[in-house]
């Protein structure tokens, strides 16, 4: 199976609590990303563009190896 990586814009991001939330390019619903599915960065700012994979986890989507 090929792993297809999404772009899309930091919608916010909490970085005392390590986790924000990222909208894909070409859709409306933010999607979760936790401090640990960074790849090259420790923290996000808002409106910063990223490329990441998605996988449905725990009951939603979550963004995976995010990277600026």
């Amino acid at each position: 199976m090929t792993e297809e990586r999404r772009e899309g814009l930091v919608e916010w991001w909490d970085r005392q609590r390590g986790y924000g939330f990222i909208v894909p390019f070409g859709d409306t619903v933010p999607v979760y990303v936790d401090a640990d599915a960074l790849e090259g960065t420790h923290v996000l700012s808002p409106e910063q563009h990223v490329s990441f994979l998605v996988e449905f986890i725990g009951g939603r989507f979550q963004a995976l190896r995010v990277r600026p």
